[in-house]
């Protein structure tokens, strides 16, 4: 052990101890007591060294122990100096032979001189165990501390997966310095920072540089109160690409999760959220998460919510009426100020009626401090030139008319030219007006086209792959996806190119995310400008991509079929980057695509590849730390189950004796028909009836499709089940409910009126708890389903038990 006390240090004190203590062998009886002392003290300082290694020191703990040392050191010095001195090496002769021997002299010792070295060792004894007593305990504290982080970050990884504060970071390294700063010193800014209860709307036209500015604020209220414990702050970014996680109850659970983490020990009402739901892996409700919500938020003296891109977060679902009321509602319990950005949307607009607005658009000082923290990619004669760079940013900053994208896009475009006079011809061509955006990716797009056959193609497939993704893509899942070649059953590494590569040949219109290594097109508007150009730029690309991913999925490495334990499958999707994403959407994009695929076709036929993809697909992992739940899915899925649940019609049809593999089940006992019902796919739910599929065949917890597709809310797949003779009123063996119960727990509308309309039995009662459909809708918030059941003489004094 080291503890930078200077040569020799310790360990030269256990060294003398343990000399000294051989050399007390057989002294005279006078010194046993000594002896026994310096034999406890050489223990002590062995346990200490072996116990206590130096990274786990503090600075105050070294610097104790270096007295300690020096106490030590100077009492068994001063032994060894008496030990020398009353005694010498001498020749014994034994039996054996000779031997070195220590022969004690005539010692004249006074007990009080005995008495004060024993008292010195006790005392530096005392100290060393004292300081051990202290280090163990210090350590326990830790150790008690080390599993109460452990847990505490258990409950907010399953609160959410979703990190928002890498997307922060993200944006916030974008930001050239200064960038922003007419925003925080407005009187606006200044009054809803200072004031509680505020709130301030800042709605600006597609590309003004929202999400940066946003980004901006977040950065700036962390500082300002980067001290104050009291002072909670939570921001969300809602992204168009991200909509299926970032439902209501996931934004929500975002917010709960901020909040909470901002506070120490966690909230009583958070851990209690966790145990009501981690021991049956079940997931909160968003009336749960509210009611959490706003008691985390009210042990705040303030808080701020901040909401970048409403007009990207969904409407299915109601997902933003409820993620505003939401937020409104922290305002007026809370206290909370609210912070959001949004396109000039009316429905949202409206919300924010009579509240504290302020138009974001890029100002001139920030488009040019942009333009001169980038003037050193374009071409030499332009860095040589003054004059010129002062062209291009006045040409620019006119152009722009407070759209910063727009800037970009303009920007990027003139970093192919090689003469002042290209440069200038380049600028009076700069378009501007409502219509600015798409000629500016359309000029990107000619670039492009204009590039070599190589990179032309290899820029349309990054551009398609992107576009059309159904979740953003990292970097190495889009090398990969490149990398596949058709008829092969492996990736050659010597196939994937440099994601530099890849960036640099899109012209401007991709960029990398450096913290979450994101690839994604640089703006909202250019993933809307190549929807509606997709024909023109890339007609072929949802058959291309589907037909990639199942060609991965082929591969004879997932030939062994499925993966027996959490590492295995996790190590799978380690190694072979593309496959969670392939897994999990090549059949949208061959749904898509609306024609035959036959790399599909020989892909549904492949018993143990089809298998794997399946537990990827349909694991169910509720928490990070959730064990064993890559085993948790249906095994046996075969071909057609995996095509009814993606819906691809087509390759529905396409199975041979799909009359007989119609009933097969797999280990849940779904038959294609249920998968079909669950996940809504109305043309595929018809082929599977004409072909033959039972009606109300039941899973292994006594579920139909009928019950499946009402509980899930597909009208159109109620009314064809209900239409062709399904059971209306059968009930499930786990709760005992009827298609009403879960159509109206779970707030289905449209699928409660199909089947009130069909005279479903609206008081029968489940075997759960008796409770009936207008008892689940009033439980959870359904007022328009109360509403109906009642119309339809509900009983409202009917008990549950």
């Amino acid at each position: 052990m080291s503890f930078g006390f200077g040569v020799g240090d310790f360990i030269a004190a256990i060294e003398l101890a343990n000399k000294i203590r051989k050399e007390f062998v057989g002294a005279p009886g006078q010194f046993k007591a000594i002896s026994d002392e310096t034999r406890s003290l050489l223990i002590v300082l062995q346990d200490a060294d072996a116990a206590y290694p130096n990274e786990e020191l503090s600075t105050d703990q070294k610097r104790d122990l270096e007295d300690i040392d020096k106490g030590c050191r100077n009492v068994l010095d001063e032994l060894q100096r008496i030990v020398d001195k009353n005694s010498e090496v001498g020749i014994a002769c034994g039996s054996v032979g000779k031997r070195i021997k220590r022969v004690w002299k005539r010692l004249n010792w006074k007990p009080e001189d005995i008495n004060e070295l024993r008292s010195r060792i006790s005392t530096n004894i005392s100290l060393l165990n004292a300081f051990n007593g202290r280090l163990t305990r210090d350590n326990v504290v830790k150790l008690v501390q080390h599993q109460e982080d452990q847990g505490r970050q258990t409950v907010l990884n399953w609160l959410t997966p979703i990190d928002f504060a890498t997307q922060q970071s993200d944006f916030i390294s974008r930001r050239e310095a200064g960038t922003g700063q007419w925003l925080l010193e407005s009187t606006e800014f200044q009054e809803w920072v200072d004031i509680n209860q505020q709130v301030l709307f800042c709605p600006g036209i597609p590309g003004a540089g929202k999400t940066i500015l946003t980004s901006v604020v977040v950065d700036y209220l962390y500082t300002k109160f980067q001290k104050d414990t009291n002072v909670g702050i939570a921001y969300l970014y809602c992204n168009f690409r991200r909509q299926n996680e970032q439902n209501a109850e996931g934004l929500l659970a975002s917010l709960l999760k901020q909040l909470a983490q901002g506070l120490y020990p966690l909230p009583e009402s958070v851990k209690s959220l966790y145990n009501s739901h981690e021991k049956n892996r079940t997931r909160p409700a968003f009336n749960e998460l509210s009611s959490t919500l706003q008691s985390v938020a009210a042990l705040y003296s303030r808080s701020f919510i901040i909401v970048d891109a409403l007009d990207e977060c969904q409407t299915s679902g109601g997902c933003r009426t409820k993620l505003l009321t939401e937020i409104f509602a922290l305002k007026s319990k809370s206290g909370a100020n609210i912070f959001s950005t949004s396109r000039f949307i009316p429905e949202i607009e409206v919300q924010f009626k009579n509240r504290m607005r302020l138009e974001i658009q890029a100002s001139d000082h920030d488009v040019q401090r942009y333009l001169d923290g980038h003037m050193s990619e374009l071409s030499s004669c332009v860095l040589r030139n003054s004059e010129l760079q002062g062209e291009i940013k006045a040409a620019i900053v006119k152009a722009v008319h407070g759209m910063f994208l727009l800037a970009q896009l303009h920007f990027d475009s003139l970093k192919g030219k090689k003469s002042p006079k290209a440069i200038r011809t380049a600028l009076k061509e700069l378009s501007t007006g409502s219509d600015a955006y798409d000629e500016a990716y359309n000029d990107a797009m000619e670039r492009i086209e204009g590039q070599l056959a190589g990179e032309k193609e290899l820029s349309k497939q990054v551009l398609s792959w992107i576009t059309c993704a159904r979740r953003p893509l990292t970097t190495s899942e889009v090398q990969h996806a490149l990398a596949v070649e058709l008829g092969e059953s492996q990736i050659d590494e010597d196939n994937l190119s440099p994601i530099e590569d890849l960036v640099s040949v899109c012209a401007g219109l991709v960029t990398v995310d450096e913290e979450s290594a994101i690839i994604r097109l640089v703006h909202y508007t250019t993933q809307e400008y190549f929807e509606r150009t997709q024909k023109r730029w890339f007609p072929q690309a949802e058959t291309d991509i589907a037909t990639i991913c199942v060609t991965y999925l082929s591969f004879n490495i997932f030939e062994t079929g499925v993966c027996q334990n959490d590492e295995e499958f996790e190590e799978r999707l380690q190694s072979n980057l593309l496959y969670n994403y392939a897994s999990c959407n090549w059949g949208h994009h061959a749904r898509n695509a609306t024609t035959l695929i036959q790399e599909v076709v020989i892909f549904l036929e492949k018993k143990t590849q089809v298998e794997a993809s399946s537990q990827v697909l349909l694991n169910s992992k509720f928490y990070p730390e959730d064990s064993g739940y890559s085993q948790r899915f249906p095994r046996h899925m075969t071909g057609l189950h995996l095509a009814a649940y993606f819906g691809v019609e087509i390759h529905v049809n396409a199975f041979h004796e799909i009359n007989v593999m119609a009933h097969v089940k797999d280990s849940y006992g779904r038959t294609p028909l249920s998968w079909a019902a669950i996940c809504g796919h109305e043309a595929v739910v018809q082929v599977l009836l004409d072909k033959g599929a039972e009606m109300d065949a039941k899973d292994s917890n006594a579920r139909t499709p009928l019950s499946q597709a009402a509980r899930n809310g597909y009208e159109a797949v109620v009314e064809l089940l209900l239409g062709n003779g399904a059971e209306m009123d059968t009930k499930d063996a786990l709760y005992g409910r009827t298609p009403l119960h879960w159509s109206a727990m779970d707030g289905n509308e449209a699928v409660v009126q199909v089947l009130l309309e069909k005279g479903a039995e609206v008081d029968t009662m489940d075997t759960e708890c008796g409770q009936t459909a207008l008892f689940l809708a009033a439980e959870n918030g359904h007022k328009a389903i109360v509403q109906q059941l009642l119309e339809k003489g509900a009983k409202v004094n009917t008990k549950d038990t």
